[in-house]
């Protein structure tokens, strides 16, 4: 099967090829984490520990708060010293558990294996998810278990597992593939199971050969199919890796459900197949930090809570003073403006730019070229979408589609004119919300 991939999008340059040869590394134990409530879409967790109550390694320290949410485990052990608004990846504090370490690492009595996977029924896989504080690890972060509860009468024909990493400089994902594609495949198949879905496919840009050797290898005898993806982006978002893979149609306004497919990253699938493999749930996660800003580039293993400082000064710390910290890839990432903020689960990397790469751009009025309209995946008209944000025509927005835009950012990439069309998409959607919340 030759490379396939979707219409339109743009190549920008990857580099990768500073971290995609460098084995897992595992962070050490960090002193403190600081956990937010608030990790995944949805409602934050509630919290089940206080001030000065020791905590071990795995342990559920806030439960779920509502379906659309999930519980959160001590990354650490040590004790509990606050639970207060810490600074976030959002830009303003939010509620989080702080525990300080008490070097041990002692693991929670409460984990164990699980039993075979046969063994268990759809309904208990879904809750097992669920335990796990399972959500998405490619950045959207959206409880895994909801995706896995289709409404009555939607049958799923695949289970897709995003393998693509088209963001540029990431690599953990990668790395993930080529050294635990044994998890990955586990995973999928308990996705594949928790919702009788025949095939599963996972998709893979064919600039990772190593990784897609490793998966088929994984996954001979079972039905699954490891699809070889042409290098573009964004191939990796939702809507032109289903595309790509099945040729079908996401209607405008529809979820993948709807044309009887689910997507995860395949961060997700490791996760869930390592908790069935050992019992622990999301407390780790796989993170590539690099850029030309960071001394000693690395695909990390972090504890969830761990701050970027602490995984900053790992890596050498900076080669200068920074021009900006990227938490996930350049492309969709937002800019941080702090070190004391947390790893988080949805936390795919750390891109540390030079302040000589960080320029002022001079921004110039549409000319009307139309080079965005040509690379949007979504066929939208981003030049448009951008006037009429840029003027409060909320109205004009709605009616031309700002809703199906996926934020995926090519627009603003490709504009010679620099205008920020990213980020006047995002401030007309707000604004829309907004006035349908007063309204």
């Amino acid at each position: 099967m030759g490379n396939v991939t979707f219409k339109k999008g743009i190549h920008p340059p990857t580099n990768k090829e500073h971290t995609a040869a460098l084995s897992i590394e595992k962070l050490p134990l960090p002193a403190q984490v600081v956990l937010p409530l608030g990790q995944h879409i949805g409602a934050p967790a509630e919290p089940l520990v206080k001030v000065g109550d020791e905590v071990a390694t795995g342990q559920m320290i806030a439960e779920a708060n509502g379906m659309v949410s999930v519980p959160l485990h001590a990354s650490i052990s040590g004790k509990v010293v606050a639970i207060e608004p810490r600074p976030h990846v959002c830009g303003h504090p939010v509620p989080a558990i702080v525990i300080e370490s008490d070097g041990a690492d002692r693991l929670s009595p409460d984990l164990k294996a699980l039993e075979n996977l046969e063994a268990r029924s759809a309904a208990e896989i879904r809750d097992l998810m669920k335990a796990a504080g399972l959500v998405g690890m490619g950045g959207a972060a959206f409880p895994t278990h909801v995706k896995y509860c289709p409404p009555e009468g939607k049958q799923v024909d695949y289970v897709l597992l995003n393998g693509a990493e088209c963001e540029p400089f990431l690599t953990c994902d990668h790395r993930l593939m080529v050294e635990k594609a044994d998890d990955v495949l586990l995973g999928l198949q308990a996705f594949m199971k928790a919702v009788g879905a025949p095939q599963g496919v996972i998709g893979v840009e064919a600039n990772k050969p190593d990784a897609i050797a490793a998966l088929q290898k994984a996954a001979v005898g079972l039905p699954v199919t490891i699809l070889p993806l042409q290098v573009k982006y964004p191939q990796g978002e939702e809507k032109m890796l289903i595309y790509a893979a099945t040729r079908r149609v996401v209607p405008s306004g529809a979820l993948p459900i709807e044309v009887g497919v689910i997507v995860n990253n395949v961060a997700t699938a490791a996760a869930f197949g390592r908790y069935l493999r050992q019992g622990l749930p999301l407390l780790e996660r796989i993170i590539t930090v690099t850029g030309a800003g960071v001394k000693n580039p690395k695909n990390l293993l972090v504890r969830i809570g761990t701050l970027v400082e602490d995984v900053i000064n790992y890596c050498g710390g900076f080669t200068e003073p920074p021009g900006r910290i990227i938490m996930g890839g350049p492309m969709t990432g937002p800019a941080v403006y702090r070190l004391d903020i947390p790893v988080m689960k949805g936390t795919s990397g750390l891109v540390v730019q030079t302040r000589a790469e960080v320029d002022e751009p001079h921004v110039l009025p549409c000319i009307r070229c139309g080079k965005c309209v040509g690379v949007c995946p979504y066929n939208l008209l981003p030049n448009l979408l951008g006037d009429y944000a840029e003027h409060e025509k909320l109205e004009e927005a709605e009616k031309y589609g700002v809703f199906d835009c996926r934020e995926c950012g090519a627009c603003a990439y490709i504009c010679p004119s620099r205008r920020p069309l990213l980020q006047l998409i995002k401030n007309s959607k707000q604004q829309i919300t907004a006035a349908r919340k007063k309204g």
